[in-house]
């Protein structure tokens, strides 16, 4: 298993990159192709323990910097890391690649370079997020600010793929984000979007689902466009965040308290860990020729570390071949018809 890492994509790059892909091959059985400036990458490397053999690393001459342009940046940086590190996945050298890097610009790299899977409309971007019972796949989650019924349609097909084998849960349970149950609740969107999902065969559609029910796991693949789907992560991270700022100020007011928080320590370390979305890598990118994982602009090395996990998953799994299955199987469903 090879996975290439877009070593200057994020905000700690090149350092935390470079130090969470060495955490990620004395820990995993794969190797790295780290894609980036070369003498850069190998100063870092020379401070850090490793089997030689388990990382390579392949020159890239440019930078897709965060503020660029999506679509500009992608054509007029052709050696940028982040697109030589695309196009080792499309020329077979690796088997899935990964970049926290500036997101609007990889996922379109990722479309250009590798192409959408065949009958897929939009790829969408599967945001995973931990829940009271497991892990909530959020899609789309980015990719897609406006959508249509028939998108959303095949997110929660490809969500559910997702869930069930990397995640291992069978027959997800499939929910639309929406601002209340009934099921003419919403815009256009998501009363033309419900009828669509209700009507559909091979998901476990359970119905609408509203923001505060996510944290709970009521849903393992939340269905909704991309510009719901990134507000509504973004908000459960920063209550999470600000939650355990709170607790920590609660903890310090007195002796008593202090005492208190030495009890629960262990215990609130377990729910932090289980809140943490560095724990669980980055987010795929589904629809797309590869697997290709979305890290977090702020990816420390532990975070990239994970993010490499999730990559291996994605391959080993074969999410990218199951997709097309229910792909041609749908197809012929529509011939038969």
């Amino acid at each position: 298993m090879r996975i290439a890492v877009d070593a200057f994509g994020g905000d700690n790059a090149p350092c935390e990159i470079v130090k969470g892909a060495v955490m990620a091959v004395n820990k995993f059985d794969c190797d790295v192709v780290l894609v980036g400036d070369e003498q850069t990458i190998a100063s870092i490397l020379e401070n850090e323990e490793y089997s030689k053999e388990k990382i390579t690393v392949k020159h890239a001459s440019e930078v897709v910097q965060n503020d660029d342009s999506a679509t500009l940046s992608v054509r007029r940086k052709k050696d940028s890391s982040m697109v030589v590190a695309l196009n080792l996945v499309k020329e077979g050298e690796a088997d899935a690649v990964v970049s926290a890097g500036n997101t609007g610009a990889y996922l379109t790299a990722a479309f250009m370079v590798l192409g959408r899977i065949e009958g897929i409309k939009r790829p969408a971007l599967g945001a995973c997020m931990p829940n009271k019972n497991g892990m909530t796949v959020i899609v789309d989650s980015g990719a897609n600010s406006d959508c249509k019924p028939e998108y959303l349609v095949q997110f929660a097909h490809m969500g559910s793929i997702y869930s069930e084998n990397v995640f291992g849960v069978k027959s997800p349970k499939v929910g639309l984000l929406n601002i209340g149950v009934e099921e003419k609740k919403g815009n256009s969107l998501a009363k033309e979007t419900y009828a669509l999902l209700k009507a559909e065969k091979g998901i476990n559609f359970t119905g609408n689902i509203e923001a505060r029910e996510v944290p709970s796991g009521k849903a393992d693949v939340l269905v909704c466009d991309g510009f719901s789907g990134n507000v509504v992560i973004k908000l459960i991270e920063g209550v999470a965040i600000t939650l355990f700022d709170m607790l920590k100020d609660v903890f310090y007011k007195s002796i008593v308290t202090k005492i208190a928080a030495a009890i629960l320590k262990p215990g609130l370390k377990e729910v932090k860990k289980s809140m943490d979305a560095s724990e669980y890598g980055g987010a795929p990118l589904l629809g797309v020729n590869g697997p290709v994982i979305k890290a977090h602009g702020n990816s420390d090395a532990k975070s990239i570390h994970n993010a490499i996990k999730s990559a291996m998953l994605f391959s080993q799994t074969n999410v990218n071949d199951k997709i097309r299955e229910f792909l041609n199987s749908s197809a012929d469903e529509k011939i038969e018809e």
